[in-house]
């Protein structure tokens, strides 16, 4: 018995992680617990030697010492200002009466306004709860169909999660020792194919159902001429600037991510001012967000820290790459067979528990077949993207179920509201995986003496597993 458990440590440690995630105890701690367990079980049965848990110190401060994770504060911060300061209202006000006059103007005016902020922000709750709270009452009193209207800005929300400044891309770029402006490079083309993807569907809808997504009618287009000029560069200048600060000086090599990310809070703390609500409640909102998911972030981290060091001391990264490398098909076996074993993780398992789990296993195995690490973590960023789409469990419909009331949309309105646009997400992966080209020809335009690359990385020390001699 001893020696089967001896043989097969790493399948019985991923079996109990995978134990532990399905009872729903806490990701970090469910980490943790079997890191320590299995840890101390090899050193008993001889599988590690009795000090290699002490190299924990060193994967702790490695945490603690990464320049490159504080842009996850930033950026979440920055999101949950501007989730209340009124930038979103004009632009999703400005941009909806430009395309007033078109079937299905509403529904173009979210997905640009939602590719917007996600290239401000980063964060994807403050991009549905935005526009919720804003566009569902409009697109409604206006004829658009319950489900349509579900969908479409739940989706245009999880654009956040490709299109750069995105915190998944940070946390991808970490976990895999690239630079953050090469992923945020390689997301652009991503990023515009999903727009252009919603942009059809919707288009699609007004031809086949016109009914679902009619035009406004005359009395609604308030704007016109000068004043509809004046309101699209009061709600599209303030944005272009944030972009800027955010994205051109990463991608001039001005600026690191988190150095960007500091700018970012800096400018919208301004456009809250301008806009006059800026506030000491509001500033305490966004610091008690940003407190809680940071905190959660790293919780996490540090489990799953554990765990890997642990997973790797009794043989886990050979059973892994074993176990993938034979996979039928060479790279496109692989790729088809992770990206369906992380689409259905995603209906369980947060996007910053899949980031800091599952890529640190994959990823090798990844590098062994001579798959680029960048393409392939934008590629797992798409796919990740439909976590929070998925029915029951996404995240983007527990944030629009919280803001609309039950008695004007039913529960089964949000979820099939939401599947058309889960396919065109997976319509992407499928683009992504035989068009690479569509992420590497952005990283070969990509940024210019990229600051990011120049970060403090603490690695784990080479230690000798075998047990000692006595």
């Amino acid at each position: 018995m001893i020696d089967v458990i001896r043989h097969n440590m790493a399948p019985l440690m991923f079996a109990g992680m995978i134990v532990f995630m399905l009872i729903g105890y806490p990701a970090a701690f469910a980490l943790a617990a079997t890191g320590l367990f299995f840890g101390f079980v090899g050193i008993e049965l001889g599988l590690i030697r009795p000090d290699f848990l002490g190299n924990l110190t060193f994967q702790m401060f490695g945490i603690v010492s990464n320049d490159l994770l504080l842009a996850i504060p930033f950026f979440t911060f920055m999101g949950a200002i501007l989730e209340k300061c009124g930038l979103a209202e004009d632009l999703l006000d400005s941009i909806g009466q430009l395309f007033g006059p078109v079937r299905g103007g509403l529904s173009y005016a979210v997905i640009f306004v939602g590719a917007i902020l996600g290239a401000i922000t980063g964060t994807v709750a403050a991009s549905v709860i935005a526009m919720g709270v804003i566009s569902v009452p409009i697109m409604l009193r206006y004829g658009y169909s319950k489900r349509h209207t579900m969908g479409v800005i739940a989706a245009s929300g999880t654009i956040t999660q490709l299109i750069p400044p995105s915190l998944v891309l940070v946390v991808l770029a970490d976990q895999m020792g690239k630079s953050v402006g090469d992923m945020y490079a390689g997301a652009i083309g991503p990023s515009i194919i999903q727009v252009a993807l919603f942009c059809i569907w919707v288009f699609i809808v007004s031809m086949i159902w016109p009914e679902q997504v009619p035009a406004l009618p005359p009395e609604a287009r308030t704007l016109k001429g000068k004043a509809l000029a004046w309101k699209c560069a009061r709600g599209i200048i303030p944005s272009a600037g944030l972009i800027f600060l955010v994205l051109g000086t990463i991608f001039m090599g001005l600026a690191t991510p988190t150095e960007a990310g500091a700018m970012g809070v800096v400018g919208a703390i301004a456009v809250a001012a301008i806009n006059r609500t800026l506030s000491w409640s509001l500033l305490y909102a966004g610091m008690s967000s940003t407190m809680r998911i940071t905190a959660f972030v790293v919780y996490i981290l540090i489990g799953a820290r554990v765990f890997s060091l642990v997973f790797q001391g009794v043989g886990g990264k050979e059973w892994i790459e074993h176990l993938l490398t034979g996979l039928p098909g060479g790279q496109t076996g692989f790729l088809v067979v992770v990206n369906i074993f992380i689409f259905f993780v995603a209906f369980f398992l947060d996007f910053f528990e899949i980031a800091f789990i599952l890529i640190p296993l994959l990823a090798p195995v990844a590098d062994k077949l001579g798959i680029d690490l960048v393409w392939f973590g934008v590629l797992i960023c798409a796919n990740i993207q439909t976590s929070f789409m998925h029915p029951p469990f996404g995240f983007a419909l527990f944030y629009l179920r919280g803001i609309t009331p039950r008695s004007v949309v039913s529960t089964s309105d949000l979820y099939w509201g939401a599947i058309p646009w889960l396919f065109l997400q997976l319509i992407l992966v499928v683009i992504l995986i035989f068009w690479p080209q569509s992420v590497t020809y952005w990283i070969d335009k990509g940024v210019k003496g990229d600051p990011s690359k120049i970060e403090l990385k603490i690695e784990m020390p080479d230690v000798d597993l075998a047990p000692p001699k006595f």
